[in-house]
């Protein structure tokens, strides 16, 4: 390539460019597409908090011990429901209406929490937030 060429003449890519925009260098995803997979399940939450470039990236931690606890605080609540559900006629209220819609709120937090995440935000949940901005800092 000749000096003052801004782009490769043969692929197009801007000169001085060595790496693809959006990635991190040594993980390969940049930290908001990392924050926002690890709300897709806990999965995702556990291996960013193991994998080497992820587990030091407060930003990529804080999101998943977010995810993490709020999936711990769903699991808890759906058993509490899952035990009054036995009630008669209380239990058939919860049942048909409480936990479907719940799950949806559930659901679309979840959906949020992606969204800002990958806008590069820190939203945090009430009390799970504050939990994971604690576990990220160590």
């Amino acid at each position: 390539m000749s000096e003052g060429v801004g782009f490769c003449g043969s692929c197009g890519t801007p000169v001085g460019a060595g790496q693809a925009a959006g990635t991190s260098g040594s993980g390969g995803l940049a930290p908001n597409v990392a924050g926002a997979l690890a709300y897709f399940t806990i999965i995702p939450a556990i291996i960013f908090l193991v994998a080497e470039p992820f587990n030091r990236d407060r930003f990529v931690k804080f999101h998943a011990f977010q995810c993490l606890f709020l999936a711990g605080a769903t699991f808890v609540l759906f058993f509490a429901l899952g035990i009054f559900a036995m009630i008669p006629l209380l239990g058939w209220v919860i049942g048909i209406v409480v936990i479907p819609l719940l799950g949806l709120l559930i659901f679309a937090v979840v959906l949020f929490t992606m969204y800002k995440a990958y806008n590069n935000q820190k939203f945090m949940l009430p009390v799970i937030g504050k939990l994971a901005e604690q576990q990220a800092s160590r």
